[in-house]
């Protein structure tokens, strides 16, 4: 098979290129940005934007199923979430069709949900976005809902917040702290589940959501971790790998919350609104439809994605550039930073 996976050069999109080539598929990588990984040369690259209708149809030219990966992230400028998240994937249905791709898989966010009031959420609960990023995720599946009403075979995935080698954003904060051995603060308690998700796993879904039958494949899956705890609990496994005997610690949450909203208006903020305002709350979905739909059956838990992803990012920390806005550069920690001066250094037990 031939594939197209949009945001390529991205941290889902090497993951995938990886798995796909593994498989013995061709793939096209379509990113703004360079392909820059050792597979480049088992690769064809095209470099242009989802938004640019040419930029997709020379990319799409010849493929069989395209993966829509590419997303501004909850960090962008709002207007560039709405023209990247919903009028690329607008430009990407339409280029798919007309260079007769048999199906596109696109890649939503359980962000679709909103804040929600019940667990496990299923498809077919209510879909309420929170802020520009949740917004736009919940019109694209709209988009994506009114190409598969026009005849369009389209898959769309709702994966959890997902982890792995080459990931690193918001979780390369837990990494940096617990590679220094610090304890590491988080809101609340932290006796809520929060269900992750393994890139490789992910992976999984999407090669089965392309190559299953049609009429399988044509709907909306959740996927998630099948084997999660509570959020302390998981994110101790973390500081547990790095061996220093440091400790996940709870700060109260009201007053947290307050100074990090006050924190966003000033832009020192280490957290986005939606992960500050959710992180407390119990949140997971039910995987049931894609297992029975899709075949789909997660090989990790939290824990395991979890201290994967942490020993890539030990074994390549030295290698990272500056932070920045996508899942492929820490984030910066802003007034977290701080907070090192009172989270002291351990030493390894």
């Amino acid at each position: 098979m031939r594939w197209l996976v949009t945001g390529g050069a991205g941290f889902l999109g090497i993951n995938l290129v990886r798995r796909l080539l593994a498989r013995g598929d061709e793939v096209v990588s379509l990113d703004r940005e360079p392909f820059d990984y050792p597979e480049r040369g088992r690769v064809a690259e095209v470099r242009g934007d989802i938004r640019r209708r040419d930029d997709v149809l020379r990319a799409a030219h010849g493929c069989d199923v395209v993966v829509h990966a590419a997303a501004a992230l909850p960090l962008y400028p709002p207007d560039e979430i709405h023209t990247i998240d919903v009028e690329g994937t607008r430009t990407v249905l339409a280029a798919a069709r007309e260079a007769r791709c048999e199906r596109v898989v696109h890649i939503s966010s359980t962000a679709v949900y909103g804040v929600p009031d019940h667990h496990p959420l299923i498809e077919t609960d209510r879909v309420s976005g929170v802020g520009p990023y949740g917004t736009a995720k919940v019109e694209a599946e709209r988009v994506c809902e009114e190409a598969r009403a026009a005849g369009q075979i389209v898959s769309i995935l709702r994966p959890k917040s997902f982890v792995g080698p080459e990931r690193l954003g918001v979780f390369a904060l837990l990494y940096e702290w617990a590679r220094e051995g610090r304890d590491f603060p988080i809101l609340g308690p932290g006796t809520n589940r929060y269900q992750l998700l393994d890139v490789e796993d992910l992976c999984d879904a999407i090669v089965l959501a392309g190559t299953a039958p049609a009429d399988r494949a044509n709907a909306t899956f959740n996927i998630g971790a099948a084997k999660f705890t509570t959020l302390k609990q998981d994110f101790q496994s973390v500081l547990d790998a790095a061996g220093h005997g440091a400790k996940i610690r709870s700060i109260p949450v009201a007053p947290a919350i307050a100074a990090l909203r006050m924190l966003e208006k000033l832009k020192l903020s280490p957290l986005y609104p939606w992960i500050y305002e959710t992180v407390t709350e119990d949140s997971f979905v039910s995987i049931d439809k894609a297992r029975t739909q899709l075949g789909f059956q997660p090989q990790y838990s939290n824990r395991d994605a979890l201290i994967r992803n942490y020993e890539w990012y030990r074994a390549h920390a030295d290698e990272l550039g500056a932070a920045g806005v996508t899942h492929r550069v820490p984030w910066k920690q802003g007034a977290l930073a701080l907070a090192k001066l009172v989270f002291r250094k351990r030493q390894r037990s």
